[in-house]
């Protein structure tokens, strides 16, 4: 029986970044390429593609790129040329959400379906698998049982491979379904499916009821706590996911060394205890520091859906990074503060805390002496029972700084003999192998402990390569002299050799074929929520079945009240005016309001969503082409 692979996504911002994130522990990372990526701020050349793919390589580890806005017709052609280039540099997969791509001549890559064409269904999840897609991000929104029911389903008539499912394990969380939030274009023009949210959902709001009785006072009432499912990858496993993937394309690097590190030694742990699963790449990682995810950038942790609906899901008070409690302000004086503390501080720890405003604040120590504490600047509105925290540590962020990894492949290396001298063959953790041939003579050595000593030692100088040596074999007739630069050219001979052959052994993944005849859209109508920008999308969904098919609301022609944003989070539901949880209550409308901005809340009690009704603010929208008919 073949085992299962478990594979750990990390985000790239750039191929540096995604260079460490392998080195860290990712079996692949995803990667914003040239262009059309849904962060329009991420974006990277081929050449730096090329480069990042070759270094995962190594490791077999796997590099996704990104080609996941919605195209206009003026910008399908780029995309095509895009894949191409992104095929040649050698890049593993295309993570896409238009399906205007799939009607294309693309390059033969494997092709990932992207968390915007919100998948949360099966119906939606097979089509996907049966018109090409090897890989699919399920939305982040469902439970352990909705993910299990499409594992399963997705393997009726799928012959022994459905698609891979991939869920989104840590990081901020998007408020909205991924692909059904349109309040950035509606308001700033900004399109979110373009790659350029204005992240309206940080903002803070009023929230007012039916009747204008203010429910909650300026607060960030559609921010959601991050993402944090350390404490459920055992279960994600049984419910059928095998790509789990981090957030954060846009994160600093400490955070994706910090947090891969974290999720890297949760699934290991896993699978030294589960060997009926197994890892999506080579090589162990060891580190210079503890990984702990607490220590970056964070709005605090939920794990959201995944266990069904739980109240404490926002990250209501601030959309801002607070930190870890510390301890509270017990003394003040003109240039510092006393502070009891539960853990040591350093010079140069960042600190907040919330004023009385019930703001968060922040600030820098420049100098710790014992429980007094000497900031950069001394706040005025710091007060004695101040609650502290601490959201930069500076010990862990200079540990980070340095070079903080190192991934080594596990080697067995064998010396023998030839007729003419001596061979070195190489076995690593794959089972990969290569040899090194060296004619030379054969002459005793003088001291054989002494010999086999130094032949050992030389043989296993591995410290500026990816390998380990985790067994030195010595098949020889007796002990030999043999000088260590003759040893030494001989192992980088092979180890050249062995590089050679893992190269040779990798196989790039293959592009899924399309089930024929072809299979029936689950819907035979698509509202602009269904992102048509360009006629290559609306023939693509034409030939599967669809028979009406609106625009995008990036066309702007939806003009009167829609829905902006449609999400599982219920403001209902966080203030204790669930239908469902008091009797006698109905889901009648509600406000929020920022500003002169106001927005309206509608129930849709039965599938426990909540609407966010607006429309396109004048003088604000971009212009978008139309659609080609």
């Amino acid at each position: 029986m073949t085992s299962a692979t478990l594979e750990l996504l990390a985000p790239a911002k750039n191929a540096d970044f995604g260079i460490e994130a392998i080195d860290h522990g990712a079996d692949a990372v995803y990667i914003g390429g040239p262009a059309f990526g849904a962060r329009a701020n991420a974006g990277n050349s081929v050449a730096d593609i090329a480069r990042l793919a070759a270094h995962a390589h190594r490791y077999h580890a796997k590099v996704f790129v990104t080609l996941n806005t919605i195209l206009r017709d003026d910008e399908l052609e780029a995309a095509r040329r895009i894949a191409w280039q992104i095929h040649e540099a050698g890049a593993d997969a295309l993570i896409v959400q238009d399906m205007g791509l799939l009607q294309l001549d693309l390059p033969p890559l494997q092709l990932h379906a992207s968390t915007q064409t919100d998948i949360r269904t099966l119906e939606k999840a097979r089509f996907l698998q049966e018109v090409g897609f090897s890989q699919i991000v399920l939305a982040r929104e469902l439970t352990l049982k909705e993910i299990a029911k499409i594992a399963e389903g997705l393997k009726v008539g799928a012959g022994a491979t459905p698609a891979t499912l991939e869920f989104f394990v840590h990081g901020a969380l998007c408020v909205a379904y991924s692909g059904q939030c349109y309040i950035s274009h509606a308001h700033t023009g900004r399109s979110a499916n373009r790659g350029e949210c204005s992240q309206a959902c940080r903002l803070p709001y009023t929230l007012e009821d039916g009747a204008g009785r203010i429910v909650a006072h300026d607060k960030h009432l559609l921010s959601m706590k991050d993402n944090d499912q350390s404490a459920n990858l055992a279960a994600l496993i049984e419910a059928g996911i095998r790509s789990f993937k981090i957030e954060g394309r846009l994160k600093d690097l400490s955070y994706v060394k910090n947090i891969t590190a974290h999720y890297r030694s949760l699934l290991d742990e896993f699978l030294y205890r589960e060997p009926a699963y197994r890892r999506a790449s080579s090589g162990r990682c060891s580190y210079t520091f503890t990984p702990r995810p607490e220590k970056t950038f964070n709005r605090g942790a939920t794990d959201y859906f995944v266990n069904e609906r739980r109240a404490d899901i926002g990250a209501f008070d601030t959309p801002k990074f607070s930190g870890e409690p510390i301890g509270t302000v017990t003394h003040l004086a003109s240039d510092c503060f006393e502070v009891e503390a539960g853990a040591p501080l350093h010079n140069g720890d960042g600190l907040s805390y919330y004023d009385s405003h019930h703001e968060l604040v922040g600030l820098r120590i420049n100098r710790v002496d014992g429980m007094r504490l000497f900031p950069m600047q001394m706040p005025d509105d710091l007060a004695v029972g101040t609650a502290l925290y601490r959201n930069r540590d500076q010990e862990f962020e200079r540990a980070l700084e340095r070079k903080s990894a190192a991934r080594r492949i596990g080697l067995h290396l064998r010396l023998g003999e030839t007729p003419d001298g001596f061979v070195l063959t190489l076995s690593d953790e794959d089972g990969i192998t290569a040899s090194a041939a060296l004619p030379h003579a054969r002459e005793p050595a003088k001291n054989a402990e002494r010999a086999h000593a130094g032949l050992r030692e030389n043989l296993g100088k591995l410290g500026n390569t990816i390998f380990d040596a985790t067994e030195i074999s010595l098949a020889l007739g007796q002990p030999w002299f043999l000088p260590a630069s003759a040893v030494n050219g001989l192992r980088r001979e092979a180890i050249a050799a062995l590089e050679t052959a893992r190269e040779a052994a990798r196989e790039r993944p293959a592009r899924r074929i399309a089930a024929s005849p072809a299979p029936t859209y689950p819907e035979n109508e698509l509202s602009y929520l269904g992102n048509v920008l360009n006629g290559a999308a609306r023939s693509f969904y034409e030939k599967h079945g669809v028979t009406l098919i609106a625009e995008a609301y990036e066309t702007n022609s939806e003009k009167g009240e829609v829905s902006l944003m449609i999400t599982r989070h219920c403001l209902r539901y966080s203030y204790n005016l669930c239908p469902k949880q008091v009797k006698g209550i109905r889901p009648e409308p509600m406000t929020l309001v920022n500003g002169k901005e106001k927005l309206t809340l509608r129930f849709d009690c039965k599938k426990c969503e909540m609407h966010v009704i607006g429309k396109l603010k004048k003088g604000r929208q971009i212009s978008i082409l139309p659609v080609a008919h």
